[in-house]
């Protein structure tokens, strides 16, 4: 008779592992502008992941941008914003268009097709998962 092996405990995360989402507390990324079709040149973002990250399917952190707009022919992933600072808008290949402020939060699909445009600087949380 043989007896079950005892599974190895997995390692316990404490309150060093709760971090605030803010700069400070995430790793600093600028997504290539190759990422992107350019729709007026002064984009400009930068993101800091907090967890997750590029080898996972998964990431979220702190975001800013400043006034500017790029083309996304499929979105990456489904993310999920919700805005800190300043004003945003999402508007879609027919041209609809929502506009989301301080204190709003809104999903965007995977597969979205359109535009992500930053009305004025602006700051937002982000959850982002690739299916």
């Amino acid at each position: 008779m043989t007896t079950p092996t005892n599974p190895v405990p997995a390692a316990e995360a404490g309150i060093d592992q709760v971090r605030s989402i803010d700069a400070r507390n995430g790793e600093r990324f600028v997504p290539p502008l190759s990422d992107y079709h350019l729709l007026s040149p002064e984009w400009s973002e930068e993101e800091f992941r907090v967890f997750g990250g590029a080898t996972t399917s998964y990431t979220g952190g702190f975001w800013r941008g400043e006034p500017g707009a790029v083309r996304f022919d499929s979105w990456p992933y489904d993310e999920i914003c919700f805005i800190l600072k300043g004003r945003v808008a999402v508007q879609d290949a027919e041209g609809r268009r929502k506009e989301f402020g301080p204190g709003e939060s809104f999903h965007i699909p995977q597969g979205f097709r359109g535009d992500w445009i930053t009305v004025e600087p602006s700051e937002k949380i982000f959850v982002a998962v690739s299916r």
